[in-house]
């Protein structure tokens, strides 16, 4: 398994990383611990995570994967051995979210407390927050810094122009800058990425670490119909990748996947790690079985023949072609 540089942190990550949205969701506590335990033994040792996970569940408030993973960590013992991102300003309820400099400077305390660690790889604005001021919210950022409460900063699902008036703005004052960007991008979905952030994290020397990897579970191939995704989690996502595009590139995946004896989900995991401006990919899994998928993924190298076929079958150029036409 080859491990990558993220972006100029002089972080080491590996090419295909956990996401802990799960915790103490779809995964148990129990459970939550065994794949940990799992990922970090085969040296998968990445953790992302948010103060807002999971408030959309009934009953839950915010920060139950900060806790899980806390708590994991503090029975462990391994806190050096880990990398966690986690992030901040996302709405948690009435009054709680955004970027402004006083909600951080609270919010990374709570954050903090609940992973039972006193500093934070990578603390990521989740959402941008058009209400605040970007020097605002980087000012906040480099005092964290220089307390050493956080190490490095991201920004999660901001557009190239916000980043740029980011990096404007820190570089203008001495100020850390976003060194990594956290977008959507799979086989599906990959028009924002390739024709906008990607060039940018190129350009600019910032790691991208990119989310939905497997497209909420579309790309894993086991759901033959839509009738079999009634009564997942988020469902009404999943709904929209059961087109004809979506159906060509399940079969674009099998075909490799069968052809290299492995799984869809590690072919798709491998292509977008493997992918230009891309350190590492983001999926999640709620069983050690699936735990396992992912370290055979990281560990998995795509020949540019096969690269190749997956990005015709998903090319969106193409698609929207055949929709003009039809």
């Amino acid at each position: 398994m080859r491990i990558r540089e993220l972006g100029r942190t002089g972080l080491l990550v590996p090419p295909v990383c956990f996401g802990g949205n799960v915790l103490g969701w779809t995964a148990d506590r129990k459970t939550s611990f065994q794949i940990l335990d799992r990922l970090v033994g085969a040296g998968l040792n990445f953790i992302d995570t948010a103060d807002a996970y999971s408030a959309w569940v009934p009953g839950h408030i915010g920060g139950e994967s900060e806790s899980v993973l806390g708590d994991w960590i503090e029975s462990r013992r391994n806190r050096e051995k880990i990398v966690i991102a986690t992030k901040v300003g996302a709405e948690l309820g009435p009054g709680r979210k955004g970027l402004s400099r006083r909600y951080i400077m609270k919010a990374v305390e709570a954050s903090l407390k609940r992973l039972k660690t006193d500093y934070i790889d990578i603390y990521q604005s989740h959402r941008d927050d058009p209400f605040t001021p970007v020097d605002e919210t980087m000012e906040a950022y480099a005092r964290l810094i220089h307390q050493g409460k956080v190490r490095f900063i991201g920004a999660s699902n901001f557009d190239v122009e916000r980043l740029n008036e980011a990096e404007t703005v820190a570089v203008e004052n001495g100020w850390p800058r976003y060194e990594v960007v956290q977008p959507q991008y799979n086989l599906y979905d990959r028009t924002e990425f390739e024709s906008q952030i990607a060039p940018y994290c190129v350009s600019h020397e910032v790691g991208a670490m990119c989310y939905y990897g497997l497209a909420t579970g579309f790309l894993t191939g086991k759901y033959a119909n839509i009738e079999d995704i009634q009564g997942k989690p988020r469902a009404s996502v999943l709904a929209a990748y059961f087109n004809e595009r979506g159906f060509r590139i399940l079969d674009a995946l099998k075909r490799v996947a069968d052809h290299r004896a492995v799984s869809p989900a590690q072919v798709a995991l491998s292509w977008v790690a493997a992918r230009p401006g891309v350190t590492a990919t983001i999926a999640s899994v709620t069983s050690v079985s699936q735990a396992d998928e992912l370290i055979r993924a990281a560990g998995l190298s795509l020949s540019e023949q096969e690269i190749d076929v997956l990005i015709e079958a998903s090319d969106p150029i193409i698609e929207s072609r055949m929709q003009a036409f039809s």
